[in-house]
């Protein structure tokens, strides 16, 4: 059955996505795909919404918005979609042929003006919601490492707390504008050149210390590869195509310990 907030002029199919909740559609002609919330959902579709407004035009390859609709069922975003194929569906020798094109796309990101940019994803921001997560017990064990997962959760945000001050000196010096969860399903690929045709998934889009986006994409892409040559391959080309000299590894490993408070 269609959904109620789905305008009946194209035919639609359900695809699965992510890890948010909401459904997805794809439409039959392969050029649109429709996020619909409940109204819980709604102010964050929104934000997704504005974000991919104040990125038009702006040289990033990311999805245009078509529609807005909303209403007691909640909202639906209509939404351009980006040619190619997940990332995540890639071999990882096709991973590797693509990487350095992907990193050029999160580099025309950080590239924007931070003074332009309306959005805010501040490390003061993201660790004000990882304390909300942790005081209402709602961080998913899934997304911790596995020797996380039976640490009681007010450690593990005691243990990113300790590192603040520090973090929060680094991130005035290193501000860029970050997609957020540059994680490798969110870059589309064409299958056949192995190049990057774009962004997806950009409702977490703001102003925040770039090792925050680098984290994510090292540690996700790092499980694509079986063998660490590969890996460490592909990293030396991310740093150096973001003309980063001495990776600081301290730092990604705070990142990394942050994100998974911050979802819940």
């Amino acid at each position: 059955m269609l959904h109620p907030l789905l305008k009946r002029s194209h035919e639609w199919e359900p695809v699965p996505f992510g890890e948010s909740g909401d459904f997805v559609y794809r439409r039959n002609d392969n050029l649109a795909y429709a996020k619909i919330t409940p109204p819980a959902g709604v102010a964050d579709l929104a934000g997704e919404r504005d974000r991919l407004l104040w990125l038009r035009g702006r040289s990033v390859a990311c999805p245009e918005v078509v529609e807005w609709n909303e209403g007691e069922e909640g909202a639906c975003l209509v939404m351009t979609a980006i040619p190619g194929v997940s990332a995540a569906n890639l071999s990882g020798a096709d991973l590797l042929d693509a990487w350095p094109s992907m990193v050029q796309q999160l580099a025309i990101l950080h590239r924007l003006s931070v003074d332009q940019c309306p959005f805010e994803r501040s490390l003061s921001q993201m660790f004000g919601r990882a304390v909300d997560v942790v005081s209402r017990g709602a961080v998913n064990s899934e997304f911790l490492p596995d020797e996380d997962k039976y640490t009681p959760q007010d450690e593990l945000l005691a243990r990113v707390k300790r590192e603040l001050p520090v973090r929060l000196d680094q991130e005035r010096t290193d501000l860029v504008v970050c997609h957020g969860d540059p994680c490798i399903p969110n870059f589309m690929i064409d299958p056949d050149s192995l190049q990057c045709t774009g962004l997806i998934d950009m409702g977490r889009l703001g102003t925040a210390d770039r090792y925050a986006d680098l984290a994510l994409m090292v540690a996700n892409a790092g499980e694509s590869w079986t063998e660490p040559e590969e890996a460490d391959r592909a990293f030396a080309v991310l740093f150096k195509i973001l003309e980063i000299n001495t990776p600081d590894h301290e730092r990604l490993d705070f990142y990394l310990r942050l994100d998974p408070l911050t979802w819940g």
